[in-house]
């Protein structure tokens, strides 16, 4: 019968400690691994869930974001001829046809026509309407600047501010000609299609839009 040395047992021995020590701590290596990962992975969850409930699409009701071009903000240098531009494009056809025509009699006598703002989404109104509120304190005096979405000629397509003062100022002596009338006196850019006006001048001019009919309702 063969036997072992003594000292060779020991070695043996000392070999299976070192193997189930090093196990045991591979086994403790990967624990604590999952578990950060874990540790990680909640908080990360918990974020994403706190983003999506922020999101301006999370409550319907509350007011969107920034208003862009889709809704009728006017890019600088805006014309009567740019149709890609949707505050121009979606303006009243009778009231563009005026416009382009007026602009080519202006250019004629080295005035050009720019766009300020001319047809806007419902809710594009109603962040200006918030806007000058905050601006002016209250909503009778935000009244004498800004309609509301229900009333404004801006959302049906039927009024544009024309830019320069140059423009303007052509606009009050020859818009008549064309059917354009200012509307309001404390808005001399602000204007609008009476067809009317050609050959008999236009209507008595508002001192505001408060004192307008069409914004009571």
């Amino acid at each position: 019968m063969h036997r072992t040395h003594p000292s060779a047992r020991t070695a043996a021995r000392r070999i299976r400690w070192l193997v189930v020590a090093g196990l045991a701590a591979a086994a403790a290596v990967i624990t604590v691994v999952i578990a950060s990962a874990l540790g990680h992975q909640l908080p990360k969850s918990s974020s994403t869930s706190a983003s999506l409930s922020a999101s301006p699409h999370a409550s319907p009701g509350e007011p969107r974001g920034a208003p862009d071009e889709a809704d009728g903000v006017v890019p600088d240098g805006t014309t009567v001829f740019d149709d890609s531009v949707p505050a121009v494009a979606k303006l009243d056809p009778g009231l563009l046809k005026a416009l382009r025509r007026a602009a080519k009699a202006a250019a004629d006598d080295g005035v050009e026509f720019s766009v300020n703002s001319g047809w806007r989404s419902p809710a594009y109104q109603d962040r200006l309407l918030r806007e000058a509120v905050a601006k002016y304190g209250s909503k009778d005096e935000a009244a004498r600047w800004v309609a509301t979405a229900a009333t404004s000629p801006h959302v049906s397509g039927d009024a544009v501010d024309i830019g320069r003062s140059q423009a303007t100022a052509w606009l009050s002596r020859h818009g008549a000609d064309h059917g354009l009338c200012q509307i309001y006196e404390n808005e001399p850019w602000h204007y609008e299609l009476r067809s009317e006006a050609i050959g008999h001048g236009c209507p008595r001019i508002y001192a505001d839009p408060t004192e307008d009919p069409r914004m009571q309702q």
